[in-house]
């Protein structure tokens, strides 16, 4: 499994929302002008990228339920 290239595009998915999520969750936590300029931007990136991971998922799935 390791070696399947969806495999490993998925998991670099699953990495790049949870990277965006902690930035996200330290910029509210430390609060101040960083929040308030780009708190809703990174949800919504965060957003984009989950929609991308758990397509990526859905896909590797079915692919694998297939063989």
């Amino acid at each position: 499994m390791l070696n399947d290239p969806l495999f490993i595009v998925m998991v670099i998915a699953m990495l790049v929302v949870v990277g965006i999520l902690m930035l996200g969750i330290g910029g509210f936590a430390k609060g101040g002008e960083f929040n308030r300029k780009h708190a809703n931007r990174l949800m919504r990136y965060r957003i984009a990228a989950q929609f991308v991971a758990v397509l990526l998922i859905m896909a590797f799935v079915w692919l694998r339920g297939r063989s």
